[in-house]
């Protein structure tokens, strides 16, 4: 379903793996061996020799600190040890290791970290479902600011929904194993995970085909081998024709939006546009057809043209009956549609009839506020996204710094590329472009939507502080023309 490289696996499914590598022949304990033997590794690799604090949980987290607190020690490094717990309580893999350190074991408290230049958080894991109390919470919270290393996640995140219970370390160094989880990409978690590494333990990959994970973190690995490059035999129309519909007074968004569906590379795109609004339209755009229409049905005439191959509806269209009418109308042609904006807004009280309406590929990129007012915004990111996608019959974009799209069939992708410079006016309308460029062109309304936002971020990286919405559509042929080679390198290799 997803290139496998960019899976993100919830905890049940990490737990499956772990089962199935088990189940294949590999011992429980070598597993919890390597996953310890790799933090212990990459601890090395970054801090010299330190008084190094390992605070260990109860279960297979607490194993795997075990682990780590043994091989620096035998490595030199002075290491205390303390344990959540008793520890004649501990079982299985975990007893296992425990047995095998040297050292004394201490009660956790916050005790354990007065002397400490590093800390080793393996008291939770992803799994965890509740708030830490008790003693974990206030050993956890003594912690500070003292360098950290999280085993798997960092003790309090909840591995699949980002969500910090209570309360978390901010680590300096997360290293996880086999496959990220969604909390190391979704908000707030990522931004407690500090550097995340992601080890091999020795779990097979193809336990994966068994378990089928429905998520993973955007990138081209996921799209590329479809990506709309240019054909020798092409030409403007067999690239795609877009349509972007224009507003009366805020005529810059679909301006925006316009060129930004051009720079992605359809072949041709027409900006519909109010009659009285044409000379406008006309004057700032040089290299788009601009055409007016008078009212709903002179408008749903155009867009129904053989030639047009995909409509944006939203941008700078103001909240107005009209704008509801011509969204409608594009998304009765059947040819695939994007809705944002000002077109979101104007289905707050008529969420059945827009989602009835959907008779073909449909992209719809709602902000927060947007998507509160045609979607559940019970739960998590994660799953409030995928349901809405259900719910509607569209390919959802939540954007944020965490943007999720999520496809009606349950796919969802977690982006992790966009830079907070991101947050500057018309930047939604430029991936908007970006989207109804590649649906022009026949990307299908997954990939496009995962694309776009990639390719929307990584422009924005690469410009830097400074950006303005106008310099993501300048900047993308860098990005587009890397994209290109990289594609190219893998089909020769």
């Amino acid at each position: 379903m997803f290139a496998s490289e960019n899976l993100l696996l919830s905890t049940d499914e990490m737990a499956r793996a772990d089962r199935a590598a088990v189940e294949a022949g590999i011992p429980g304990a070598t597993l919890m061996e390597n996953a310890g033997r790799s933090v212990a590794i990459a601890i090395c690799q970054r801090w010299a020799p330190c008084r190094v604090s390992v605070l260990c949980g109860p279960g297979n987290n607490g194993g795997d600190g075990f682990v780590v607190a043994r091989l620096l020690a035998e490595c030199g490094w002075p290491v205390r040890l303390a344990l959540l717990g008793d520890p004649a309580s501990l079982k299985g893999d975990a007893k296992h290791h425990a047995g095998l350190w040297r050292g004394d074991v201490e009660a956790l408290s916050p005790a354990i970290l007065e002397d400490a230049e590093l800390v080793v958080d393996a008291v939770f894991g992803a799994g965890l479902s509740r708030e830490p109390d008790g003693v974990a919470h206030d050993t956890l919270a003594a912690i500070g600011g003292c360098p950290t290393v999280a085993v798997d996640v960092p003790s309090g995140l909840d591995g699949n929904t980002g969500a910090i219970l209570g309360l978390a370390p901010r680590a300096d160094l997360t290293v996880t194993f086999f496959r990220r989880k969604p909390g190391h990409v979704l908000l707030p978690g990522r931004a407690y995970c500090g550097d995340v590494l992601v080890a091999d333990i020795g779990i097979p990959d193809g336990v994966l085909a068994d378990i089928g994970p429905a998520q993973a973190v955007n990138g081209p690995a996921l799209w590329q081998a479809g990506y709309p490059w240019p054909r020798t035999e092409d030409h403007k129309y067999s690239r795609g024709h877009a349509v972007v519909t224009g507003g009366r007074n805020m005529t810059g968004a679909a301006r925006m939006a316009a060129c930004a569906a051009q720079r992605v590379g359809a072949g041709m795109v027409t900006a519909l546009v109010p009659v009285e609004a044409v000379v406008v339209y006309k004057i700032a755009l040089t290299s788009v057809l601009v055409r007016p229409f008078r009212d709903t049905g002179s408008f749903a005439e155009l867009i129904a043209e053989p030639r047009v191959s995909a409509c944006l509806v939203g941008p700078g269209n103001e909240v107005s009956g009209g704008t509801r009418e011509r969204a409608l109308a594009a998304l009765r042609t059947g040819k695939p549609v994007v809705i944002d904006a000002d077109a979101l807004t104007v289905f707050d009280d008529a969420q059945a009839l827009l989602f009835e309406t959907i008779s073909g590929p449909c992209v719809m990129t709602p902000h927060d506020g947007e998507f509160a007012r045609l979607f559940d915004t019970a739960g998590d990111k994660l799953s409030r996204v995928r349901k809405a996608a259900a719910d509607s019959g569209a390919v959802i974009v939540l954007k944020g710094a965490d943007t999720v799209i999520a496809a009606p069939d349950g796919r969802a992708v977690i982006n992790e590329n966009a830079p907070a410079d991101l947050a500057t006016g018309g930047s939604g309308d430029v991936l908007a472009g970006f989207v109804t460029g590649l649906l022009a062109q026949g990307q299908g309304a997954f990939e496009a939507a995962c694309a776009a936002v990639w390719l929307h971020g990584a422009a924005a990286a690469a410009f830097g502080p400074g950006l303005v919405a106008d310099d993501l559509i300048e900047t993308l042929p860098a990005i587009l023309r890397q994209l290109k080679r990289e594609t190219e390198t893998e089909n020769h290799e």
